[in-house]
C-alpha cells in the first residue's frame, strides 16, 4: 500500500529501528569490570550485596535510581518528527 512520500514497509522500518535504538542504548549501559567500593558520584560505600549482584556498579544504589529517574524522563521520540527522520 502507497502511503505518500514513504515508501512501503516505512512503518515497520521505524519500528525495527526503535527497537535497534532501544537494544543499543541497553547494551552501552551494561557493567563490566570490578565494582567500585564506593560511588563515583557521592562517595558513599557501595554495599558488598550490591557489589557481588552487579559486577561493574559504580554508583549506590540512590545516586543510579537518581540517574534512571533521569534518563527515564528524556524519552524516545517516536512521533515522526523530522528531527527523528533525519537519521
Amino acid at each position: 500500500m502507497a502511503n505518500g512520500w514513504a515508501q512501503d514497509g516505512a512503518i515497520q522500518d521505524q519500528i525495527d529501528d526503535t527497537v535497534a535504538d532501544a537494544v543499543s542504548a541497553a547494551r552501552a549501559q551494561l557493567l563490566a569490570g570490578e565494582a567500585a567500593h564506593s560511588c563515583a558520584q557521592c562517595g558513599e560505600d557501595i554495599p558488598e550485596a550490591r557489589r557481588q549482584a552487579l559486577p561493574g556498579a559504580r554508583t549506590c544504589i540512590a545516586c543510579q535510581s537518581k540517574r534512571d529517574a533521569q534518563i527515564r524522563s528524556v524519552g524516545i521520540n517516536r512521533r515522526g518528527s523530522k528531527d527523528s527522520q533525519l537519521r
